[in-house]
């Protein structure tokens, strides 16, 4: 595997690339996570669950008393124990942490305390609990069927879409079934709390919001949040799992804490991380589409179904970014697209690396593929000739600022890839082989960056500066691997112009920012980093106003401004501006610019089995002007693996009793080395600073993800390719061995019954 580099030239003194900056506490075993800590905290109480057998069912009875017998239990924590607000629901207040109504399987009714983790999971046996099970939904179809719905119609229209279809000169119909994702990060949900010696308790949390983390603790116990303080060490990995889904095992940590005055850590291992915690939300798109001889939309109308399993948690936002993006790089003249969230009894479906956006974008690329087989062109011509333009806007109203980017993107991408070339090549293999198919593709990508609830767009430093001229940099964002403090870092010693190792990150903490906004929708940099500039050049004003600074070391400014009783530290604050949305009339702008890419896929399809191997990947992605060119690339290389993931391996399963039945690695088959496609080429977009971000940079943490649409639309070229080709290819996601066969036989004109 290859991967080619292009970054724009910077100030010589920053142009080597530095590593992450925990890569080597990674690499030595150094690096602590939340888990970690239990050594530091003597009297640990271990929590352990009271699961309910049932996906839907009213608790009739519940015994706790004989849980107490078990040595090594000290107490079982239930709904009579809570001060305040048992609930940790983070936008309505419908996550109960003590249901008497069970709204899916395997969800907590009670927690057992013990000393050892053995004596709370023992004690949980012996705890007696009785159900009346009751009719379970575990799907769309039967959602919509029985009208169980958390929220919609959100609607978002443009013109007269149903007109525009009816005028085209070609029309098509169809439906596509998305399925979800785990986020299977390294390190599983968890938590420690103890109180403090002041009343307040501290929360040690895996979280991706501090603040909110806080606000639920916070309500559960029923103080003011300046009593609870949480702090976040680093994260093993999160992708939007840790948003809202850590909230109720610190919730749970921290009552019991507050109840037994010791401290008390809840850690979910991986099969009941599986079992309990919400994934990317399955989708189902129905789609109506009118286009000309040449490919053109004329008009779209789209309906959205996704399952948001027993509670809202953020399916709201992930629908209203699903709309957002279901136009992905393309105008479309006259659109009506309509999402509904369902009410499900599954896990709580909830953030996920594109937050809704992959599943709006995969629908119109399915759309457009459809229009390509139909008119017999190929699908990259009808896709570039429906790109944006300078002077467009989305069907939100939103101008699409440097929308020629994309059709430079694309240029540049099929000459540095020999797409053309390949695509003959791939034409005369597949004349000379019955039984293998190769398939290319080229899909571009337009994400919008920023939080689609405008308040998110904030975010506050501190940066302490002490005497000998060593610096401390405390900021909102949390570190979960995806390099934010390393850019942090990067930003801080160039902004003071001293040397990255006399820059200490420290862990997130509401202590020390307050109302932090989550780590979330790629803005970590952006927002933080802005925070932290202007903080820095505060206190870098300060000391270039110093009688002879500019003959002094910075350790001597700061030395100088000490004696001369200057303020060595500052607190700096970052809103994003411009940015609006009205949801009554699906209007603004939501996001601050877009991020751009695209990727050129080549694949090879057995038609024995349905397997395929991804031969080779160029991507050329739009990073602005990047801060850390490594971090960028890798951010790069694992949102397009976890895409290919999502697209073409990763399935979820639940039984018909209403339970996740992929609950651990040996049944939920994540992508590994033979996943990576053999050659994998990639380049950032030169000379493509981003105006008004700080360092000229862009987010890079979700638009890679969709680059994966690639690998997707080059089996369904493979697939067309056993037939006569120009076929429309119905394949629902993710394109699993047994679907991409049941496609080509099909494809062949012996369809499987």
């Amino acid at each position: 595997m290859s991967a080619i580099v292009q970054s724009p030239p910077r100030e010589a003194e920053f142009r080597s690339d530095s590593p992450h900056e925990s890569a080597r506490a990674h690499v030595t075993g150094e690096a602590l996570y939340t888990d970690d800590l239990t050594a530091h905290y003597p009297g640990l109480l271990h929590a352990w669950p009271v699961l309910a057998p049932h996906a839907h069912a009213r608790l009739t009875h519940l015994d706790t008393n004989s849980a107490a017998q078990v040595p090594g239990v000290v107490t079982v924590l239930s709904a009579k124990d809570v001060p305040g607000e048992a609930d940790s629901g983070a936008n309505r207040r419908d996550e109960p942490l003590f249901p008497t109504e069970i709204l899916y399987h395997s969800q907590p009714i009670a927690w057992v305390l013990g000393e050892t983790l053995e004596a709370a999971r023992l004690g949980a046996l012996q705890i007696s609990a009785a159900y009346q099970q009751l009719p379970a939904i575990l799907s769309i179809d039967q959602a919509v069927e029985a009208a169980s719905f958390h929220s919609g119609p959100f609607r978002i229209r443009r013109g007269e879409a149903a007109a525009a279809i009816a005028g085209s000169p070609h029309r098509l119909s169809g439906e596509l079934r998305i399925g979800g994702q785990e986020h299977f990060y390294l390190e599983t949900q968890c938590a420690i709390a103890r109180l403090d010696t002041s009343g307040g308790v501290i929360v040690d949390s895996s979280t991706q919001h501090p603040a909110e983390t806080q606000e639920v603790v916070a309500r559960v116990l029923g103080v003011p949040r300046n009593r609870v303080t949480v702090e976040c060490l680093r994260m093993g990995g999160a992708f939007g799992g840790k948003e809202v889904q850590a909230n109720p095992w610190a919730a749970i940590a921290a009552l019991g804490a507050w109840k037994t005055k010791r401290p008390v850590r809840v850690r979910l291992p991986r099969h009941l991380d599986m079992a309990l915690t919400g994934k990317r939300h399955p989708f189902l798109a129905h789609f109506n589409a009118g286009f000309d001889d040449d490919g053109h939309l004329r008009g779209v109308e789209l309906k959205l179904w996704s399952d948001g399993g027993w509670s809202l948690d953020l399916s709201d936002p992930v629908m209203w970014r699903a709309l957002f993006h279901c136009d992905n790089a393309y105008l479309i003249p006259a659109l009506d697209a309509t999402g509904y969230v369902c009410k499900t009894h599954k896990t709580s479906q909830t953030a996920f690396r594109g937050f809704g956006g992959p599943q709006g974008m995969l629908a119109i690329e399915d759309i457009l593929d459809r229009i390509a087989r139909t008119l017999a062109i190929d699908p990259d011509l009808v896709r570039e000739r429906n790109f944006y333009r300078e002077g467009d806007a989305t069907h939100y109203h939103q101008p699409v600022k440097d929308a020629a980017r994309i059709a430079t993107i694309w240029e540049q991408l099929k000459q540095t890839s020999d797409f053309v070339e390949r695509q003959s090549a791939v034409r005369r293999f597949n004349a000379a082989h019955a039984d293998v198919k190769r398939g290319i593709a080229i899909t571009p990508v337009k994400f919008g960056i920023s939080f689609t609830a405008t308040f998110f767009n904030q975010a506050g430093a501190t940066v302490l500066v002490y005497r000998d001229g060593s610096v401390q940099v405390n900021h909102g964002g949390a570190e979960m691997g995806q390099g934010l403090h390393t850019k942090i870092l990067r930003i801080a010693s160039q902004t003071l112009g001293v040397p990255p190792e006399t820059v200490r990150i420290m862990p997130t903490n509401t202590g020390k920012i307050p109302n932090t906004s989550a780590t979330a929708a790629s803005a970590g940099t952006d927002l933080n980093g802005a925070a932290v500039v202007d903080a820095c050049r505060q206190i870098k004003d300060r000391l270039s106003a110093i009688p002879g600074a500019e003959n002094m070391t910075f350790a001597q400014s700061v030395e100088a401004a000490y004696k001369s009783r200057i303020a060595l530290f500052a607190q700096g604050y970052y809103r994003t501006p411009g940015i609006h949305f009205d949801p009554q009339t699906a209007t603004g702008k939501p996001f601050h610019y877009f991020a751009w890419g695209a990727a050129v896929s080549e694949v090879e399809v057995d038609g024995f089995t349905g397997e395929h191997r991804n031969l080779r990947t160029d991507i050329l992605h739009d990073v602005g002007d990047s801060i850390s060119p490594a971090i960028d690339l890798g951010q790069i290389e694992g949102g397009f693996v976890q895409g290919v993931g999502w697209l073409t391996l990763e399935e979820l399963l639940w039984d018909a009793d209403g339970r996740v039945a992929t609950a651990g690695a040996s049944t939920y088959k994540l992508p590994s080395w033979p996943e990576m496609p053999s050659v994998f080429e990639i380049a950032f977009l030169e000379r493509a600073t981003e105006p008004g971000v700080v360092f000229g940079s862009k987010a890079v943490g979700e638009p890679p993800l969709m680059l994966a649409f690639s690998v997707r639309e080059a089996i369904r070229a493979a697939i067309a390719a056993f037939g006569p080709g120009n076929q429309v290819v119905e394949l629902d996601s993710p394109a699993t061995p047994e679907r991409v066969f049941r496609a080509l036989r099909a494809a062949q004109g012996d369809p499987i019954q």
